[in-house]
């Protein structure tokens, strides 16, 4: 069954949580845009913190991308800590960390997550094609410089499920620096053969890293949309179209996935695009028809 959210004092540590049986239903969510007028990233960032509050309130796990799909996002420390208010737990609040910065300023970041409270770092390479290049070639060379500053906070990877199985898995048990939890690439209820074959691949290692499993929210079947999405993650078009021609609403399509990676024995996924607005509320909703599935 689906638990209805908690109380942001209920919520356990993040790693307790990834190892505990039972759904966890984290949220996804993009600092504006470094290109944005002031004005506009402004009330921007408002409805950041408004709809941050909300999810914080309900028990939920907030990822917060550092600049996701290589464009440039504002730094979401600093407004955060400023704006959320000294009564705001952290905790639960989980950036993303790229290597597409200076080291000093990775390990800078690192020490300020970890006095603010916050609850983890995700580190990824983030995309070498575009961008500013890497201070460190891989993840996980930034991974082993955070931790010889002997910061306490969990430090998480990021897998691709449509690649290699064994490379993905590989890279989360390297003995040189094993990640503490993974997130994945979204992935979707109309393509999981390559999440079956990940699946088992951990299956046979026996993996213990625990990891969240992430699904796209789609808005609409608009064509262009979808094939700017495309340059960025897996696009089941075709389907998604389909099901949108046929009646089914956002919501839906998003619970079909989360309900598909159940069958499959995945509880824990994080939920990207849903948006600062009604986050909290869109979540709620295909919780509840999650439940009406059950």
């Amino acid at each position: 069954m689906t638990p209805r959210p908690t109380a942001a004092s209920e919520r356990p540590p993040f790693l307790e949580a990834l190892r505990r049986p039972g759904p966890v239903h984290a949220v996804e969510l993009r600092p504006p845009s470094a290109a944005m007028a002031r004005e506009a990233s402004m009330e921007a960032w408002i409805d950041a913190h408004h709809a941050m509050r909300r999810l914080l309130r309900d028990g939920r796990f907030v990822l917060f991308t550092d600049d996701a799909v290589g464009a440039r996002e504002e730094e979401s420390l600093e407004h955060l800590t400023a704006n959320l208010g000294a009564e705001t737990d952290l905790s639960g609040v989980l950036p993303f960390l790229t290597c597409k910065h200076p080291l000093e300023y990775c390990l800078l970041f690192a020490r300020r997550a970890a006095s603010h409270g916050f609850g983890a770092i995700t580190v990824t390479g983030g995309d070498a094609s575009v961008g500013l290049p890497r201070c460190l070639p891989r993840s996980r060379d930034l991974r082993q410089r955070i931790r010889a500053t002997e910061s306490p906070l969990p430090l998480g990877a990021w897998v691709n499920p449509f690649r290699d199985p064994t490379e993905q898995l590989d890279f989360l048990e390297e003995a040189e620096d094993r990640a503490d939890y993974f997130l994945t690439q979204v992935v979707s209820h109309h393509d999981l053969a390559d999440v079956d074959a990940f699946l088992e691949g951990a299956s046979r290692r026996g993996l213990e890293v625990p990891g969240l499993f992430g699904v796209f929210y789609y808005r609409s079947a608009n064509p262009r949309t979808l094939q700017r999405l495309a340059d960025f993650l897996p696009v089941p078009a075709k389907e998604v179209t389909a099901e949108f021609e046929s009646g089914v609403t956002p919501d839906e399509v998003c619970a079909r996935t989360i309900r598909a990676l159940r069958e499959r024995g995945v509880e824990k996924v994080y939920v990207s695009n849903l948006g600062f607005g009604d986050a909290a509320l869109r979540l709620r909703r295909i919780e509840a028809l999650l439940r009406d599935l059950e």
